[in-house]
């Protein structure tokens, strides 16, 4: 290398260096030691020299953070860890609970536990390879998330370098992406100047700045990040104990939360929580609660994890904030399962820093029991901080004279969506629409169903497929799948023709099902796969089916008045037959069968329960061995069941079968009764 050329990367290095620093200083600890100034004059000074020898710039350099071109949309990411959520502390008494589940499982105490402000951001995950930034990602749905790798190299508090000359071969941090105060302020004065919409908070300014396809927009929204833990480690050793590793973060140049610490009992606990709401409203930040974590690294892997959340972990959240406001009119929004809810639309009010207009009121019965009316003066909450709800009524304010009760029923006789009759099923608090094969706010959540594995098995049709087929119009119910051509397929974002060929031979391999299949893809309320087999056995042809009323449908094994309704209510329903109709026509077909002869076998009859994990049978396997048998598999105990079989860990189904003196198998019980239909 020309000696010239030498001497300029050598300043670049000592330039980056430079920068890298003083942004830690700034950004990080808020303490710096140069003035503005003389940071936008060595920063000139390094795009100056990239510019003149571009082949000396490297991506992992502080001129990169200005932001880059237009992303086209975001990658997807697996982790490699999975991001598991916390379960949430709402009282002292859950935290009580959780530390007695602590010392009861680790069968000591008292516990000492790490503990730190609750960020109400974005999670995220950072990668390093040998020290280098080279991919960051968010949360998504706790398994695969976004890649915002471009975006997060614009936040000053994150380092593209690692702090350290023996950096880990590789690295994966955690963290939440917030926007302090300070900048939320600054970000929404700017948009009123502009005549611009408001961000409401500023989670909501921090995620939709992260997740904006314009690099160099999130570079302008001065984001900030604190680490709180570690996905994955491997080429260095890690300290002990959680706040030790939060402090091994802090040397690598990770900002972390300063208001942490080391607290013993459920005591120091309480007390942590106490003194950080006290400190709330003068954080540079917005928290939502605080975190709790059993310290002992080898201690949070002795309690391990339950469903999606650890058990050496607990979120104590504070208590929503509540504001008066009226309700200026009740209206009715169709979810994705045809469930009518009533929505309060307030007179807008600031609660918890958002501005809510619009209040869940849940369903009827929540409506009677508080006795909300339009015109009424409410109190409104931000339960949880995210879902505003109407709490109570003022009834001393009512109006006069009294506003009528309002009655989903009486307002709705039909779906606002598609005119389809809406019921009321017996037992139940919630309203549906019976339309669900064709009712718009229902489509993609029945498309879905129907392409599921269990259902029509249509490989290849997921959420995001769905998605752009409802969106641009091209498919309005299931039937509309079988009308699909390869140039349409073809023609959507990320389907090449082969994947398209790929789909279509997917659907047309579907439309040779059985009957059970094609009766659960309809996704009829509250009927499963087993009532779609025993209805499929018990009436052999889908017309006898569809012809049924209550009292023929009652007479199915396990099949009592509540389902017998839905069941009549959907096949009631014109929109519905005529969506069958046209799938029919489409060439969907199975094997008819005889009606109703009951199936042969050893276990002819019986009914059984599975519960905990056996240990060479996968559940589907015995699922489908006790079927073959002539068996049916339930899903809950009761007295009409035969059997229970018990693996490792089993539920709560276990102790149920005790209780009722139910016969408890294992799984050479279970075999042994599969060949001689006794034990």
């Amino acid at each position: 290398m020309p000696a010239a050329e030498a001497r300029i990367q050598a300043r670049l290095e000592r330039l980056r260096a430079e920068i890298d620093y003083h942004n830690y200083r700034y950004y990080v600890l808020d303490d710096p030691v140069i003035p503005d100034a003389e940071f936008d004059r060595l920063m000139r000074e390094l795009l100056e020299l990239e510019a003149a020898h571009p082949e000396l710039a490297t991506p992992d350099s502080p001129s990169r953070r200005v932001g880059a071109a237009p992303l086209k949309a975001f990658a997807q990411v697996a982790h490699q860890v999975p991001m598991l959520s916390l379960n949430n502390a709402l009282e002292e008494a859950d935290v009580v609970a959780f530390d007695r589940r602590v010392r009861e499982g680790l069968g000591r105490g008292p516990i000492e536990y790490a503990v730190e402000p609750k960020f109400d951001g974005l999670a995220i995950t950072l990668h390093y390879e040998d020290g280098r930034f080279v991919q960051g990602a968010t949360r998504g749905d706790g398994y695969t998330g976004e890649d915002v790798s471009a975006n997060l190299r614009t936040v000053q508090a994150i380092p593209l370098r690692l702090g350290t000359e023996a950096p880990p071969r590789w690295l994966e941090v955690r963290g939440e992406v917030i926007m302090l105060k300070r900048d939320f302020e600054r970000l929404n004065a700017e948009a009123r100047e502009k005549g611009e919409k408001e961000f409401a908070n500023p989670r909501n300014a921090a995620a939709g700045s992260l997740r904006q396809l314009d690099s160099r927009i999130t570079a302008r929204r001065r984001l900030a990040f604190y680490a709180y833990g570690i996905g994955r480690v491997e080429g260095a050793g890690l300290p002990e104990t959680h706040d030790r590793v939060l402090a091994w973060l802090e040397g690598l140049r990770f900002p972390v939360a300063r208001e942490r610490r080391v607290v013993q009992g459920v005591e120091g606990l309480l007390a942590y929580f106490a003194e950080l709401g006290a400190k709330r409203a003068g954080l540079p930040y917005e928290i939502d609660g605080a975190v709790y974590k059993v310290n002992r690294l080898a201690d949070q892997r002795a309690l391990g994890f339950v469903a999606r959340a650890p058990r050496f972990a607990i979120a104590h959240k504070y208590p929503a904030q509540e504001e008066l406001t009226t309700v200026e009119a009740i209206e009715v929004q169709v979810g994705r399962t045809g469930t009518l809810t009533p929505v309060a639309r307030l007179k807008p009010v600031f609660v918890g820093g958002v501005t809510v207009s619009n209040a869940t009121l849940h369903n009827q019965d929540e409506i009677d029991r508080k006795d909300v009316r339009v015109g009424d003066a409410v109190i409104v909450r931000r339960a949880g901080d995210v879902i505003p709800e109407v709490v109570a009524v003022v009834r001393e304010r009512r109006p006069r004279p009294e506003p009528e009760r309002f009655d989903i029923l009486a307002r709705y006789p039909v779906c606002p969506e598609c005119g389809s009759r809406v019921v009321r099923e017996e037992g139940e608090a919630v309203v549906r629409c019976t339309g669900g094969l064709y009712c718009p706010a229902q489509r993609k959540q029945a498309i879905l169903h129907f392409a599921s594995r269990r259902a029509m098995d249509i490989d290849g049709l997921g959420e995001r497929l769905v998605d752009q087929l409802v969106d641009r119009g091209l498919v309005h119910n299931p039937a509309d799948l079988y009308r699909l051509d390869l140039a349409t397929l073809a023609g959507l974002e990320r389907m090449a023709e082969k994947s398209a060929g790929n789909l279509l031979a997917a659907i047309e391999k579907s439309k040779h099902t059985t009957l059970a299949r094609f009766v659960f893809a309809l996704g009829i309320r509250n009927v499963g796969e087993q009532t779609a087999k025993d209805l499929a056995r018990h009436f052999g042809r889908l017309e006898a089916l569809m012809a049924a009323d209550e009292g023929r449908l009652t007479e199915v094994p396990d099949v009592g008045p509540v389902v017998a309704a839905s069941i009549a209510d959907f096949f009631r329903e014109p929109h519905n037959r005529e969506v069958i109709a046209k799938l029919v026509a489409a060439g969907l077909a199975w094997p008819e069968g005889a009606g109703t002869a009951p199936a042969a076998g050893a276990l002819a009859g019986k009914t059984l329960v599975l519960t905990g994990t056996l240990p060479s049978l996968g559940r589907e396997e015995a699922k489908a061995r006790i079927e073959a048998a002539g068996g049916k598999v339930a899903g809950s105990v009761s007295k009409k069941t035969d059997y229970v079989v018990a693996g490792a860990e089993p539920g709560s189904k276990y102790t149920k079968a005790q209780e009722l003196g139910i016969a408890i198998l294992d799984e050479p019980g279970l075999l042994k009764l599969l060949e001689q239909g006794d034990v």
